[in-house]
């Protein structure tokens, strides 16, 4: 079944169970996604929704960091709410160890050497990792292993 799909059925259980949180949430992915099409003039992929997925959780994440550091925690507790709606629709997160497997197979894949090569790395892991990792930790985890 097709992303869209999934979401499209799930805002229907969502609205007969009348889930405030989970109809609103996905009803926001939606209209990104939406706007995303109307924008580019294209229909997205499922690894298209994946990235507006991921954008949208990423967001919700330091929306969280903020409501907490100013001492907003019923704020904090709803945009934590709307990660876990989030997250059911990305694919199954990677492991640690399945990270730092794939990060040396993109050195060995990539050739790179040093930090310089750091880019070429990033561009054979991005496809393979895209939704499944947060891409900051990643990113620093490649650093590491180029240092």
């Amino acid at each position: 079944m097709a992303l869209i799909d999934k979401l499209k059925e799930e805002q229907k259980l969502a609205m007969k169970a009348k889930d405030k949180i989970r109809l609103g949430t996905i009803r926001l992915a939606m209209s990104a996604i939406k706007q995303r099409e109307v924008d580019e003039r294209i229909t997205l992929t499922d690894d298209d929704i994946v990235a507006v997925l991921t954008k949208m959780v990423k967001q919700r994440r330091d929306s969280v960091a903020q409501y907490e550091s100013a001492g907003r925690q019923d704020l904090a507790d709803a945009e934590s709410n709307e990660i876990t709606v989030l997250k059911e629709f990305m694919p199954q997160a990677l492991t640690d160890d399945e990270v730092l497997q794939l990060i040396d197979d993109a050195i060995i894949a990539s050739g790179a050497q040093s930090m310089q090569d750091m880019g070429n790395v990033m561009a054979v892991l991005r496809p393979q990792i895209q939704g499944r990792a947060d891409m900051g930790k990643v990113s620093g985890l490649v650093k590491s292993k180029l240092t």
